[in-house]
């Protein structure tokens, strides 16, 4: 059973920077695929991004595209969200989610995942 723990949420200034760091424990951490996604008030969760455990590569949801960089570090178990430029609607609870996702491409939809952190706020003032 893998427990992923989030951290660095926060109030942010538009245009400005934070990081999201989500640490695992209790399973093969460098083995899942890892993603981000986020549910602002009154809307569904949303995909953000995801990174393969294998190669690395990176896949972002259109909006964030440029913006944010997800990176992972194995030997520390934990995936990093690098959110930049941020904007308004960037405001939501945070979520990293991991999954041994085996089809096609990246997993971006929640029910891809098994696994789920319990959030962290991230709120940006305009």
């Amino acid at each position: 059973q893998v427990q992923l723990v989030e951290s660095g949420g926060g109030l942010v200034q538009a245009g400005n920077s934070l990081r999201l760091s989500c640490g695992a424990s209790g399973g093969t951490f460098s083995r899942y695929d890892m993603g981000w996604f986020r549910q602002a008030p009154g809307k569904e969760r949303e995909f953000v991004g995801a990174i393969k455990w294998a190669s690395g590569d990176t896949y972002y949801e259109e909006s964030v595209k440029g913006r944010f960089t997800i990176s992972r570090d194995d030997a520390k178990n934990t995936v990093y969200l690098q959110m930049n430029r941020v904007k308004a609607e960037d405001t939501a609870v945070y979520y990293c989610a991991g999954t041994l996702y085996i089809g096609l491409g990246f997993p971006a939809r929640s029910t891809d995942y098994e696994y789920w952190g319990q959030g962290t706020q991230v709120t940006v003032s305009s």
